[in-house]
């Protein structure tokens, strides 16, 4: 007898579309069963503006399928020199679901990122004002922090003095990687929640570099120790509403990622849902599944939960080596493992 699983249709709160030729792709991966999805805003240039966002907004909504109800929520790219004013539009528009904070050079396109968050008190300030909640990279980008602790050392030294100051602002810190950033979302305030990626919980850093550099698990935050990547399992799996869904599905084309200065990012759009079932199901917590993919973060982002379900059936589902974009490829994330979980029909 095949076994199934019903759950209430899911959203993604991390993910990065980028654009032009990749439009075509990401949206109709992501559209295949997520009815909503935060996009990113670190295009080049980045949407740093309302109106850009809003245009941005509509080169995906060409793409997104007839028989979809896929939306997407738009979010901001904060820079040293966002203003207040920026903020009540962005509110106002009803396109604009939340601020993106990037350390200036944390990751792929953060140039423009946040130098000293400690300057951008009356925009903060405005964020609680219009209920706007604030996406968090969270890692240090000083030169003389080793990258395997970039996330403890933000957590203490720049995210801890934040929440102090702002206890009323709303914060999600995104795909966390560590058993600080676990125990850090447990205790440091109502007001904060977590997302976390599949690649976080299916691998740590031995995946990433032992007998073989593998650039297509190259991510970040980067992946961490076993013990990190156990801690993120127990929170996945644990229901507890502060932790939910975000896949940071980002891709890169093949070429790019096997190249000398290989990208930083794992495509996982396209089975991300079966990923999230093969680990909840390895420890026993397909119980938990739908609270962490379809509740917890409609319920942060004050979302109305969606009432369309979909099935997952226990069946073998073969991730492909590679996938077409334009006259490149992709190499999605677990390129051509079998899974053991499918999603059986479209949203009803």
């Amino acid at each position: 007898m095949q076994i199934s699983l019903a759950i209430t249709q899911p959203d993604d709160f991390h993910l990065h579309l980028r654009d032009a030729l990749f439009l075509q792709h990401t949206v109709c991966a992501s559209s295949r069963y997520f009815s909503r999805a935060i996009i990113m805003p670190n295009l080049t240039p980045p949407i740093t503006h309302t109106q850009q966002a809003s245009a941005y907004k509509a080169r995906i909504q060409q793409w997104i399928p007839k028989e979809s109800n896929f939306t997407p929520l738009m979010t901001l790219y904060l820079t040293d020199t966002t203003q207040p004013a920026e903020i009540r539009t962005a509110r106002q528009s009803g396109d604009i679901f939340a601020v993106k904070w990037y350390p200036a050079g944390a990751t792929t396109n953060s140039q423009l990122g946040i130098t000293d968050i400690n300057k951008m008190n009356t925009t903060l300030e405005a964020l609680i004002d219009n209920k706007l909640p604030l996406l968090i990279h969270g890692e240090t980008t000083h030169s003389t922090v080793d990258i395997f602790d970039r996330e403890k050392y933000f957590l203490d030294n720049q995210l801890y003095p934040i929440i102090q100051r702002y206890p009323e602002l709303r914060i999600v810190l995104e795909h966390i990687t560590t058993q600080e950033a676990v125990s850090f979302i447990r205790e440091a305030s109502p007001s904060l929640a977590a997302t976390i990626t599949p690649q976080h919980l299916l691998f740590n850093r031995n995946d990433l570099l032992v007998k073989r550099l593998n650039p297509h698990l190259y991510c970040l935050p980067i992946l961490k120790r076993a013990t990190h990547q156990q801690a993120l399992i127990k929170a996945a799996t644990s229901g507890s509403p502060e932790f939910f869904l975000g896949t940071d599905s980002a891709p890169h084309t093949t070429d790019k990622k096997e190249s000398n200065q290989g990208c930083a990012g794992c495509f996982s759009a396209p089975h991300a849902l079966e990923l999230y079932a093969e680990i909840f199901d390895q420890h026993n917590a397909l119980n938990k599944l739908e609270g962490f993919a379809s509740h917890y973060g409609a319920d942060f982002y004050q979302l109305p939960r969606n009432t369309k379900r979909i099935q997952l059936v226990k069946k073998p589902f073969l991730i492909p080596d590679t996938l077409p974009v334009g006259i490149n490829t992709i190499t999605p994330l677990h390129a051509g493992h079998t899974l053991s979980w499918t999603v059986l029909n479209e949203p009803t």
